[in-house]
């Protein structure tokens, strides 16, 4: 691997750390860093993390982290400063650490402040002004990546330190790590922090399954080791033979690689290829493909498992060749072959591009690397904000393959495009007027989903356009969001009254669907953000908001409404009749039914982790543990914090009753009971009649839910069955 910095460790002393850090590195002046050092120390004093962590400590392992990359002096001192504005925000102290330091330090330590804003506000149903402040926040950060590796290198030590936290946080941020910060290392092409971001997130979210696959490692760790060492000697000997002077070396295991190869590929631990693994350094590209000469003549290759990613990068620029083979005694051993040059690119990724220049923008493999970066930007700044992290998720988290034109051109595209994604990609125009398509000569459907290495030819018309049915989910015609984005501009210039009647149709047919045609649209506009009824239809009719939406803010309402029924006030509540059971879903230090509101601030949902505030006059509130107001409070008051926990309750839940209309047919009821049981809905009664002579299935359904999105998606999963004729939610 890319060799760590061996400096001192900075927390014991970080004059010594800077002193190993110049001799290293001569020729820089690392000054600025020392002072970061002296007025970090000043401003942190003996404050400290969630974690108990002093902050000091932290942000030097931080830097510590980031000078193991080789990253410029600028960003070590913003990494020793960037806690400043978090402590300085308790004291309500003004510290201008542009004018004291420099401008450039400053930027950065406000770029990751302005990161951990959005992510502490960050949820599943986002507020839109969220999402907009993320999209101007991967504006600023294309304009420095520096920030976010800031932020990676943070992440990797709250990672390293998370076993001092309380396991919901700790899971909170090894889920968000998996979800987000780990593939985005990968994307930037930082393999040695991606690993690692995956490792110990899998050892927080899976202990279990982490233990055992640890265990299997550690306890053939011997004989796996004696066995490499035997294979690196032979292998040594082979290429001086031919004249390729190599760096051979074991290969890390990566335990969250081995687990996702388990389940992918459905095999035990001992079929994995790459338990025993080694990686081959060469001087040039023609000893890579030498060397795996060699390695093909020492050990039979195992037919399947070869990948020319040199010829093929992956989406962020990885080259190496990967194959596998039987080794001696018969065991199967991966071998990697790769540049030195590549190794460091595969290791460091957008770091390399400050490892030599110390902050030098003029590099044409450096914008090739955040290329995506820029084209996931470059979408429309009108398009739904509340649809925005979600698609920078799906971004991050697709496999490309690499499709040709027939001209030789390679497209990359995610995994699961079809050839109308393959259209848009070339052009908007070519997408607009797509009708068909051929892959590898052979008509396909426009639903088809493309194979790595596919050659695909369009075929267009002059006239029409885009249909409707691109846009729906369920067709499989579009899988890329830059392809969906496009139709949706399509639409969004066409006729303004044609899309509030598409929307006014769709809308009466979802509320008809779900049986509330008395809706408060007024109250759904507000919702879903829109300030008029208008604008609301036109959105939802050229494709800007899905139906689920309108179900899930439905849903939302008519819970609000029917807590506002069932609820008793406040005063009601403590002054209730000994014995009265009164509905709660909070459970405040293991006791139900206190006075209990949810924070606005942060506006906690079911299933989040939550934690009780008193209030002088409102009860108890009830706020996400990860809501920026109670990470802000000082230590002395989040002592003071109430644990709390959600509670399942029948009060929670209310019976919804469907009918379906059906050509009768054997297993027509078990594949219905069958769908209800799988989204994990109780049946409270069934009653089915069936006309013998038309054969024709009348089901009264009646299931037990707590939101109007499980009858809206059960819906949509019922009318998937074969011979469903009508399907519709009856009145209570």
């Amino acid at each position: 691997m890319v060799a760590v910095t061996s400096s001192p460790n900075p927390v014991s002393d970080y004059a010594a750390w800077i002193n190993e850090l110049a001799r290293m590195r001569p020729g820089i002046d690392f000054g600025l860093l020392h002072q970061a050092c002296t007025r970090a120390e000043q401003i942190y004093g003996t404050a400290r993390r969630l974690s108990g962590e002093p902050y000091l400590e932290h942000t030097l392992e931080v830097a510590h982290l980031l000078a193991g990359l080789r990253l410029d002096v600028q960003t070590l001192a913003a990494a020793v400063l960037h806690d400043v504005p978090e402590v300085v925000g308790r004291t309500g102290k003004e510290i201008d650490l542009a004018t004291e330091l420099e401008p450039g330090v400053a930027r950065l330590v406000e770029g990751v402040r302005r990161i951990d804003m959005v992510m502490r506000r960050r949820s599943d149903q986002s507020r839109p002004e969220d999402q907009e402040g993320l999209r101007k926040l991967l504006l600023s950060i294309d304009e420095d990546m520096r920030v976010l590796l800031i932020k990676l290198a943070e992440r990797t030590h709250d990672l390293r330190s998370a076993k001092q936290l309380p396991p919901l946080e700790r899971q909170r941020i090894a889920g968000e790590t998996m979800d987000l910060y780990a593939p985005l290392a990968n994307r930037l092409g930082m393999g040695r922090l991606k690993w690692e971001l995956e490792d110990l997130s899998f050892r927080y979210l899976e202990p279990a399954i982490y233990q055992r696959i640890a265990t299997l490692l550690d306890e053939r760790r011997l004989d796996r080791e004696s066995y490499l060492q035997q294979v690196m000697t032979t292998l040594r000997e082979r290429l001086a033979a031919v004249g390729i002077l190599a760096e051979v070396s074991g290969r890390a295991k990566h335990i969250y690689s081995i687990w996702r190869k388990m389940r992918r590929k459905d095999v035990d631990f001992d079929h994995i290829y790459d338990v025993r693994a080694v990686r081959v350094l060469v001087d040039t590209l023609s000893d890579c493909y030498t060397a795996l000469g060699v390695v093909h003549g020492l050990w039979l290759p195992i037919s399947g498992e070869f990948d020319d990613y040199i010829a093929k990068p992956k989406n962020n620029l990885y080259q190496s060749l990967h194959t596998a083979v039987v080794g001696p005694e018969d065991k199967t051993l991966e071998v990697q072959i790769r540049t030195h040059d590549m190794h460091h690119h595969a290791e460091l990724g957008v770091a390399a591009h400050w490892r030599y220049k110390e902050g030098n923008r003029g590099d044409a493999d450096y914008d090739h690397r955040i290329q995506w970066l820029r084209q996931f930007l470059a979408l429309d700044e009108a398009a739904d904000p509340g649809e925005f992290v979600e698609r920078f998720r799906q971004t991050l988290q697709h496999e490309q393959i690499h499709i040709f034109t027939p001209k030789g051109r390679v497209i990359e595209l995610p995994r699961g495009a079809t050839p109308l994604d393959f259209a848009y990609h070339v052009h908007s125009e070519v997408g607009h007027h797509c009708r068909g398509a051929k892959v590898d000569g052979h008509i396909v459907p426009l639903t088809y989903p493309l194979k790595n290495g596919e050659q695909v030819e369009i075929l267009t018309t002059k006239k029409g356009g885009p249909s409707r049915d691109w846009l729906n989910p369920t067709t499989g015609y579009l899988h890329t969001n830059r392809a969906k984005e496009k139709v949706r501009q399509w639409f969004r210039q066409e006729n303004h009254d044609e899309d509030v009647e598409q929307g006014r149709f769709l809308l009466d047919r979802e509320l008809a669907r779900l049986n509330l045609s008395k809706a408060d649209l007024e109250l759904l506009g507000r919702r879903l953000r829109y300030t008029r009824i208008e604008d609301l239809m036109s959105a939802l009719g050229r494709g800007d908001i899905a139906l689920s939406q309108v179900s899930n803010a439905l849903g939302h309402i008519l819970a609000l409404r029917r807590k506002t029924i069932a609820m008793p006030t406040a005063p009601q509540a403590r002054s209730r009749p000994k014995g009265a059971e009164v509905p709660s879903r909070i459970r405040v230090q293991g006791v139900g039914n206190l006075v209990t509101h949810l924070a606005q601030c942060c506006r906690p949902n079911p299933g989040d982790s939550i934690v009780g505030h008193v209030t002088h006059n409102q009860g108890i509130s009830i706020h996400r543990i990860d809501c920026a107001n109670i990470l802000g409070r000082t230590e002395e008051a989040r002592a003071k914090l109430l644990e709390a926990e959600w509670t399942t309750s029948t009060a929670d839940t209310w019976p919804a009753s469907l009918q379906i209309v059906a050509r009768d047919r054997p297993g027509l009821l078990r594949d219905v009971t069958g769908l209800v049981a799988d989204d994990g809905i109780n049946i409270l009664a069934v009653d089915t009649q069936t006309n013998k002579k038309t054969q024709i299935a009348d089901m009264r359904l009646t299931v037990e839910v707590y939101h109007i999105d499980q009858i809206s998606r059960l819906l949509v999963r019922i009318n998937g069955l074969s011979g469903i004729i009508s399907l519709r939610r009856l009145s209570e």
